[in-house]
């Protein structure tokens, strides 16, 4: 027994450790079971929270909405109701145009003047305390006011924030009006403005040192710029015009024998002449007899008593922007176009504009609430105001919250994105600067932001940044030879895992990228292919190979989990949440290839095109053109003379006419060569075009069939402009001369006169009499000249020019814009200037970016206007509707059309 009983316990023990092993695989197996189960109810828990979040996104912007518009029936309703107590006579706007009837006031106006609000507080604490609630995570202080921007360095000067608090769709940068869709009943300073109150008070102690000049000064507008600061920014860019030596010359103490300005000058008062002075060269004007006894260059000319309102904005910025095109929950969809973002309810086709920038903008991102948006913007030209940075507004209200980054990036800002895992408290951005520099900021933590950290992320190009959706701290960024994968620790440390592409086809770029609702990354390269990226790894778990031909530009993840991509091929392409094709649609060649996609409502779609247009529609319909501009340098404007068109043409060799009540393209043509030049004929039935190589071309304005085509020289031609009576058009030519025709009878016949030879530089310019008897023309040196057209003659005699009255007001250099140039300004500064038909209105474009409003005629050397932002490069031209209420201005580099309203 003893012998047996260590074998029976050895065999034993051994069955024993078998049913163990056995036992412990099936735990295993059932732990592996479980830990799937657990990673799908997690993924399953993870896309409900995210469906829920978006219901309570669209709750909330609802409801802002709502809020936004009963606050402007309100704000309509008193101003309505106010409106005949401020009949009569009313205090001038502070640093505004005063002095006028009290009719031309505003409800703005006023407000900005005395700082109180004839609107009720009842009203505006529902507002303000009702948004402030819709977002917990926004202190309750950004939404009343905006704080005063902290700069990040000792050294830099503090600018005060707070002048940048509200920017409005229909008020100057420069003005003090505000926006009739605002909530906020707050007044809306310029960005580059000072304190109404401060520039009151020190004008006054100006005013009360250079002996009692209050009451002259009064009733002025707005101050010019000056030569140091073109776009007459911050207070001592408003009020350094004024220096004690121009205060002199207004008190009267300078010699009446011998009127001096810095760039104009009259030696005596008997003199029938004045010198304009530009880029140092001297420009003999001569004043009319009815100018000559009460002549003065001391005299200021108040700035006019109505102003402009941003009414529309035509274009968009698809041809070298990405991601820059969003549905909000409320209906609108926000883009941009040069440096005006737009909001853009389709349904109402009404558009509201934020105008918080001063340059180009180049990227955009939503914030998770879907009520915040981020745009950032170029560098300009104008200190520091115009550095490179992000702002942060509110889409309801159109208030700035923050502005980040000012003075801290080198480049443009080219991608920006909101974490959406912690609600969107931290943003990333990415410099375009040398180094492409990845910054991650906490932008609501102080005035200014804070930076958290900053790194180098790629020798090369970067085409997007952006979170991960599910992971906290979790960035992807994709561009040229790379996509990494960064991960922000709780330190503010950013660490970095370059994509693995192992076997498969690594591509020059990979161009676009998406999440699955499970957390997988999708990506798009520049040789068509679309791999798939497993949560948390930083290697491709599956890979479709040239889905496109060409780049894949756009990934688009729909709600139902599923997707749709564009590319360079103009393909739209449907995918359901496995990857598998369901739908195609192709994007017309002429409308440019799909640069983004993002959804609408419902099944809907909208599609950004590299030729700057935006398409709506879906894989059943065909795709709509709902936004159309130009894609290169756009040169030319003219207005219809009869009806509320306009026709514009560019480098891009479209010739386009508008409608400006339905804000569509009436019809779009490739005529084979840049324009210049464009001009409607006065019976409104053909449009001219001027070419390169001395080419100008007639065109049905109803079929746009070339009617004829002429040749005058061989250089561009540079402007056109038919007579008052309509029997002669001068086309003036790059190769100095003018060219007259005679107009016949059958609309697209011209009979040429002559030439007109005497300049020694480019016809930039051209004026017609009232009386079609005289024509006067401008040159690239400033020259300033008559002519007889029928003899193609110049006129030398000064008395027999100098009272004439003229139709039109194209030329920059004569005695009506003498007040139009600022001391040191170069001649090429200025662009473009008209004159509305009643001759109330003088208005000017320029190459810094910027439309003044002057009153007509600007013959003061201190005239004051009211100055108006929303184009990023030179302005290349500004027309006058024929109703004399609207006006258009033609970007250049900016490819823009902005439309204005006198109010």
């Amino acid at each position: 027994m003893s012998a047996v009983q260590p074998v029976l316990s050895t065999a034993d023990t051994a069955k024993k450790t078998m049913d163990v092993s056995n036992g412990s695989k099936e735990w295993q197996e059932m732990l592996e079971t479980e830990k799937a189960g657990l990673v799908e109810r997690v993924y399953d828990l993870e896309r409900q929270v995210l469906e829920h979040k978006d219901e309570i996104v669209c709750l909330k912007s609802t409801l802002a909405d709502v809020l936004r518009r009963l606050a402007t029936i309100d704000n309509s309703y008193e101003n309505s109701t106010s409106g005949s107590g401020r009949g009569g006579t009313g205090t001038p706007a502070a640093g505004g145009a005063g002095g006028g009837s009290g009719g031309h006031h505003t409800v703005s106006d006023n407000v900005s003047a005395s700082g109180q609000n004839s609107l009720s507080s009842k009203s505006f604490r529902f507002s303000r305390n009702t948004l402030t609630r819709l977002n917990s995570t926004v202190d309750e202080k950004r939404f009343g006011r905006v704080p005063s921007r902290v700069t990040s360095s000792p050294s830099r000067v503090k600018t005060n924030l707070a002048q940048k608090a509200i920017h409005y769709s229909n008020g100057s940068l420069h003005s003090d009006s505000m926006s009739s869709h605002s909530i906020s009943p707050a007044p809306s300073p310029s960005p580059r403005q000072p304190n109404a109150s401060a520039v009151a008070n020190s004008h006054h102690a100006l005013l009360a040192s250079s002996g009692g000049m209050g009451k002259r000064w009064s009733s002025t507008g707005d101050f010019i710029s000056t030569p140091g600061s073109p776009s007459g920014t911050g207070s001592s860019g408003s009020m350094s015009r004024f220096s004690a030596k121009s205060l002199l010359n207004l008190s009267g103490n300078s010699s009446r024998q011998g009127q001096t300005h810095p760039y104009v000058q009259r030696k005596n008062e008997d003199d029938e002449y004045v010198k304009l002075y530009i880029s140092g060269r001297p420009i003999v004007i001569h004043l009319p007899e009815a100018q000559l006894s009460t002549y003065e260059l001391t005299k200021v000319q108040p700035a006019p008593n109505r102003r402009l309102r941003l009414d529309w904005a035509y274009g968009y910025r698809g041809k070298d922007c990405r991601s820059n095109l969003y549905q909000l929950p409320t209906g609108e969809m926000v883009y941009f176009v040069a440096a005006v973002v737009i909001l853009y309810n389709m349904d109402e086709h009404t558009q509201r504009h934020y105008l918080g920038h001063t340059d180009d903008v180049k990227s955009l991102a939503v914030h998770p609430n879907k009520l915040l948006v981020a745009s950032g913007q170029c560098g300009g030209h104008e200190g520091r105001d115009s550095l490179p940075h992000i702002l942060i507004w509110n889409s309801v209200s159109l208030a700035t919250l923050n502005m980040i980054g000012c003075g801290e990036f080198t480049g443009s800002i080219n991608c920006l994105s909101f974490s959406r895992a912690d609600s969107g408290s931290i943003l990333a951005a990415i410099d375009d600067s040398p180094d492409k520099i990845i910054s991650i900021w906490d932008w609501q933590k102080k005035e200014g932001g804070r930076k958290i950290t900053e790194t180098k992320c790629s020798v090369d190009t970067v085409v997007a940044v952006e979170f991960h959706p599910l992971d906290k701290g979790q960035i992807i960024t994709i561009g040229k030879n790379h996509i990494a994968f960064w991960s922000l620790d709780q330190n503010g440390m950013l660490y970095k895992r370059m994509g693995v592409f192992e076997s498969f086809e690594k591509p020059k770029y990979v161009t676009a990228i998406s999440f699955t609702q499970t957390g997988d990354v999708v990506t798009g390269d520049s040789s068509g292919n679309l791999a798939v990226w497993k949560r948390g790894t930083n290697v491709i778990s599956r890979f479709l190979k040239k889905v496109h031909e060409g780049p894949v530009f756009s990934i688009c993840a729909l709600r139902n989990g599923g997707f749709v991509t564009g590319g360079k091929d103009g393909l739209l392409l449907l995918f359901d949440d496995a990857l598998h094709i369901k739908a195609e649609q192709i994007v017309e060649a002429h409308f440019g290839a799909v640069r983004v996609v993002a959804e609408g409502k419902g099944s809907q779609l909208l599609i950004g095109t590299t030729k700057n247009c935006i398409l709506s529609g879906d894989f059943t319909l065909s795709l709509v053109p709902i936004v159309m501009g130009h894609t290169d340098i756009l040169w030319s404007l003219a207005t219809h003379p009869q009806v509320a068109q306009f026709v514009t043409g560019g480098r891009d060799r479209l010739l386009q006419l508008w409608d400006s009540l339905s804000h569509s393209v009436v019809w779009s043509k490739d005529i084979g060569e840049p324009i210049h030049a464009v001009q409607i004929a006065n019976a409104g039935d053909v449009i001219v075009a001027g070419g390169v190589g001395g080419r100008w071309s007639v065109f049905d304005i109803v079929t746009r069939e070339l009617l004829a085509t002429y040749t005058d020289g061989q250089e561009v031609i540079q402007c056109m402009q038919f007579s008052p009576d309509g029997n002669l058009l001068a086309v003036g030519s790059k190769d100095n001369c003018i060219y007259i025709y005679q107009c016949t009878k059958v609309a697209h016949r011209f009979s040429k006169i002559g030439k007109c030879t005497g300049h020694s530089s480019f016809i930039s310019h051209l004026d017609w009499s009232k009386d079609s008897q005289v024509l006067r023309s401008n040159s690239g040196d400033y020259e300033i000249l008559y002519w007889n057209p029928t003899l193609c003659r110049q006129i030398t005699s000064q008395s027999t020019v100098k009272n004439l009255e003229w139709a039109t007001q194209n030329c920059s250099v004569s005695f009506e814009t003498i007040g139009i140039w600022p001391e040191n300004f170069d001649g090429t500064d200025i662009n473009s200037v008209c004159k509305d038909g009643e001759e109330q209105f003088l208005v000017c474009a320029d190459d810094f970016g910027k439309i003044r409003l002057f009153s007509f005629p600007a013959s003061q050397p201190k005239s004051l206007s009211h100055s108006y932002r929303g184009h990023s490069s030179h302005v290349t031209a500004v027309q006058f509707m024929h109703d004399g209420v609207r006006l258009l201005s033609a970007g250049g580099m900016d490819t823009s059309v902005l439309q204005w309203r006198v109010v």
